[in-house]
């Protein structure tokens, strides 16, 4: 079951958010809390629906007005679209990387730098023989 299916009636959603089922219909026809409707045209909440009216209720005890309550819930509700939609293409750009043919490989060089490498080579090392010998200070 998900947060959005539509399950609660106006009077069970109303209970649950404590309020009057009068008060669903009258955020319904302000656009604040808009439920999906059966094929009778029965009103159907989903449990974000229920949390965002408890959320109307809880800014409106602090005195916020309903337009600036529907600006706040549009912002959120934007939000929170925007972070659906970073999850889907991050794991889009993931699959992606990992089934490309020929993915790009990074490496650390010997002085700290990034080098770009094919899929399947290797970093090529230092192998130098560096013998250290002391200053002689006499």
């Amino acid at each position: 079951m998900e947060p959005t299916d539509p399950i609660f009636a106006i009077a069970i959603a109303a209970e649950l958010a404590g309020m009057h089922p009068q008060t669903l219909r009258q955020y319904d026809r302000l656009e604040l809390v808009v439920p999906q409707r059966t094929a009778g045209q029965s009103r159907r909440y989903s449990m974000r629906d229920v949390v965002q009216l408890r959320e109307i209720a809880r800014l409106s005890a602090e005195g916020l007005n309903l337009e600036g309550i529907r600006r706040i819930l549009d912002l959120e509700n934007q939000v929170s679209s925007l972070a659906t939609r970073v999850r889907e293409l991050e794991g889009a750009l993931a699959d992606e990387l990992l089934n490309r043919p020929g993915r790009r490989v990074f490496a650390a060089g010997t002085e700290g730098e990034v080098i770009s490498l094919s899929s399947g080579t290797r970093a090529k090392r230092n192998t130098s023989v560096v013998v250290w010998r002391p200053l002689n200070r006499d």
